[in-house]
């Protein structure tokens, strides 16, 4: 199947007409309605039949139509990777990150970036870490900050700040003097806790530590976020553990946090693809966010 064809067979599903697809892919109709009858020709099978005056896929068509999309999305990664290679001169910041970071770090780094260079054009956008892989490779963006080891093999990862594992509380929890004191994790035994289904190394480790407690914490909120763990801890439905920016998202009198007991570490990492070294500007990004980053743990 050539891949005009599944750009048609593609246009015609999405918009449900022949001529929709036309105007979609910037050609005749006549020439759209050729395309699709060479397109049924060559298979020896219909793609479409004709219902209420739309197109409607048949059933070889449904069977095609998974691996299509998938043929068009890959096209449409490639366009994206070799349009970014043919743009060396144009270097705006761009940066990718986790919800978290970006709602603590992201907006304070820029701003102060700005400072030294006012010009700059900077593109900011949030995802997960194994999102922010892809993008990073496929040159949609150039600097990731993640609190996970991705392990990506074609990535370079460096450590910019190291923190640790916190437990936060509603206002007024614990006695104001106990707030610098570690949390043994045995305190949590039989206590209200957010639980949290995050699939990552962090979420891993932090439940399997919770699993060796006696009796077992009462979860009655599971959630994805950690942000929406800090959401309800602040609105009063127990305990979470998190990691210490999601800690201190929502201000110092939103929750109490205090330090969990063993120690549990959590690394800030800088994620960028080892073929293109930085400039200057990236290179002072990185150093305001670290720097921001070390500020804000030091801060109880």
């Amino acid at each position: 199947m050539r891949l005009r064809y599944i750009e048609l067979f593609h246009a015609v599903l999405t918009t449900g007409s022949i001529t929709g697809a036309a105007k979609l892919l910037d050609i005749s109709q006549p020439a759209a309605s050729k395309a699709l009858q060479n397109a049924e020709d060559r298979l020896g099978f219909a793609l479409f039949s004709r219902v209420r005056g739309r197109l409607q896929p048949t059933q070889q068509a449904m069977l095609l139509r998974d691996r299509i999309e998938k043929i068009v999305q890959d096209v449409h990664d490639l366009e994206n990777l070799t349009k970014n290679m043919s743009q060396p001169g144009h270097c705006p910041l761009r940066v990718t990150c986790t919800p978290t970071l970006a709602l603590t770090l992201l907006a304070s780094a820029v701003m102060q970036l700005r400072k030294a260079f006012p010009d700059v054009l900077a593109e900011l956008s949030t995802q997960h870490s194994a999102e922010m892989c892809e993008s990073l490779t496929l040159l949609e963006t150039d600097i990731g900050l993640t609190l996970q080891d991705t392990g990506h093999h074609n990535l370079h990862q460096r450590a910019l700040c190291r923190g640790q594992v916190m437990v936060i509380a509603p206002p007024g929890w614990w006695p104001e003097e106990e707030l610098s004191q570690p949390l043994p994790i045995a305190a949590l035994a039989n206590q209200p806790i957010i639980g949290i289904n995050v699939r990552d190394a962090l979420g891993s480790m932090l439940q399997s530590h919770l699993d060796k407690v006696e009796p077992a914490p009462k979860i009655k909120v599971a959630v994805q976020t950690y942000q929406l763990a800090h959401s309800l801890v602040a609105k009063g439905e127990g305990l979470a553990l998190v990691d210490p920016f999601t800690a201190r998202c929502g201000g110092p009198k939103s929750v109490q946090m205090r330090p969990l007991k063993p120690q549990l570490e959590v690394v800030l990492y800088a994620m960028h693809r080892p073929d293109s070294p930085l400039n200057q500007v990236q290179k002072r990004f990185l150093e305001i966010v670290r720097q921001l980053a070390q500020l804000m743990l030091a801060q109880h």
